[in-house]
């Protein structure tokens, strides 16, 4: 009796080039599938992005100062984020330039929920080559269960949750570039692989394993390709171009991993922190994405996030994780249609979908289930508020109230701007003291100094204060 789930090995030499073969099912469900699963995330990525900023949840760190980018490159000009510093060049801080193929969408609706909506979009779209990958190599059933565990793994939600971010152009490029390296699709594979240069300047590390992997695969001259560019693209960019746009003419963030501290090894797995990470990407698979070569592309993103010395790289918050989802869980695939037991691929599918659904109840989409739908007790009136506010002036906001003027004012980080020697006509504060939504507090212990500096209040609401320059 022949196997429901076949094997995809074949003796030879070269592991990391396993060939897989089509099977599960009529090609109507395996092409319909993963579009209809996508459809749906991202319709759940949208409500869920959209609604907290609705709620005055977003900030200006990060969704304001991504807006003012995509702004300025919709306006044709270079992008300058007023939130990092006055004239202060995006690119010299980090390489996004793919940032501007927003700018078309932006330019038809100048809002940030174009950029929340098109971050949605983009995650999303990473659901079809990895359940279509899953489905060839189980069944249309097993392979749609592992694309929704796919869909609401925990670094996904984590990005959609946290403002709008650069890395969601990687997602879908890693996703589609991982089917390609499964199915020994070596041209596609590195076809989707180099884009990803023009998305952040730490994914050229990505794109050398990539091309490492097409090399040991066999296909020697395309892999050294892909691998050269990745070294020399990386090295190009981190010592030449964003120290050229960058205003003290450095690399900033070498800082948090240009010091050696003691055993490497212990650097890179510890604090236990770490580790947490590591056994949070594989226990959704069931630690089978180990089974497969592929996992091995994301030990570049583990490596300059481990070695950092910024804690906020280590753990399971914000978006860092988001790019390396759809490596586990591709390998996951890919790993499952290299099994002979069908029985412990089914169960295996089984365990991913139940790890999903626990932790769902501890994760950003729980809240689609009501209290994203319950207004903000200071939305309206923050919005009465801004509506004070001409459009293109020069304003200091509080990081939660910054990202709901970018689209159509000059906006700078409070307290910064009042250290920085321009004063910016107004100032848009929350006072939690006077009811206002809560703060950060190096926000809250600089309120007190603002009528001093020759700020006066000419409108409150809830908490939410206006204040402009008395001689204006």
């Amino acid at each position: 009796m022949s196997s429901p789930v076949p094997s995809l090995t074949r003796p030879g030499p070269r592991p990391f080039a396993t060939p897989l073969s089509p099977r599960g099912g009529d090609s109507r469900r395996r092409l319909g599938r993963p579009h209809l699963l996508a459809a749906l995330f991202f319709a759940a990525y949208a409500a869920l992005s959209v609604t907290k900023h609705l709620r005055l949840q977003s900030t200006g760190y990060d969704l304001g100062i991504f807006e003012q980018a995509v702004r300025a490159y919709a306006e044709l000009r270079v992008p300058v984020s007023e939130l990092k510093g006055a004239g202060y060049n995006l690119l010299g801080d980090h390489f996004h330039p793919i940032l501007a193929t927003l700018a078309p969408l932006y330019r038809l609706f100048p809002t940030p929920l174009t950029l929340l909506t098109a971050q949605a979009g983009l995650i999303a779209l990473s659901v079809i080559p990895v359940t279509r990958l899953a489905i060839r190599t189980t069944t249309p059933r097993l392979g749609t269960a592992i694309g929704i565990a796919y869909g609401l793994s925990w670094g996904l939600q984590r990005a959609v949750a946290f403002d709008f971010h650069e890395i969601a152009f990687a997602v879908p490029l890693v996703a589609f570039c991982l089917e390609g390296l499964a199915l020994r699709r070596w041209r596609t594979a590195a076809a989707w692989a180099l884009p990803l240069a023009l998305v952040k300047e730490d994914l050229p590390l990505t794109v050398t394993a990539i091309g490492l992997y097409i090399l040991l695969s066999g296909r020697r001259r395309l892999g050294t390709a892909v691998l050269a560019y990745g070294v020399l693209s990386g090295l190009l960019i981190v010592l030449v171009v964003i120290p050229a746009l960058n205003p003290d003419g450095q690399y900033a963030y070498l800082h948090s991993a240009d010091q050696a501290a003691g055993n490497p090894l212990t650097r890179l797995l510890l604090p236990p922190q770490k580790l947490g990470t590591l056994v949070a990407l594989l226990v959704p698979t069931a630690f089978l994405a180990l089974r497969s070569p592929l996992i091995l592309l994301a030990l570049p993103t583990l490596a300059w996030r481990f070695w950092s010395t910024t804690p906020a790289y280590w753990g399971l918050e914000y978006h860092y994780s988001a790019v390396l989802m759809p490596v586990v869980f591709a390998a996951f695939a890919h790993a499952l249609g290299r099994l002979h037991r069908p029985r412990l691929v089914t169960r295996a599918v089984a365990a991913s979908v139940t790890v999903s659904l626990l932790a769902l109840a501890f994760l950003p989409l729980r809240e689609l289930a009501g209290p994203a739908w319950r207004p903000s007790p200071w939305a309206d009136a923050a919005r009465e508020v801004m509506a004070a506010v001409p459009d293109g002036a020069e304003i200091g906001a509080a990081n939660y109230l910054a990202p709901q003027l970018t689209a159509r004012a000059h906006v700078y980080r409070l307290p910064e701007v009042l250290d920085s020697g321009r004063k910016p006509e107004w100032l848009l504060i929350s006072d939690p003291a006077r009811g206002g939504m809560p703060d950060f507090p190096w926000e809250r212990s600089r309120l007190p100094e603002i009528p001093s500096l020759g700020y006066r209040l000419v409108m409150e609401r809830s908490g939410i204060q206006l204040y402009r320059l008395a001689d204006r």
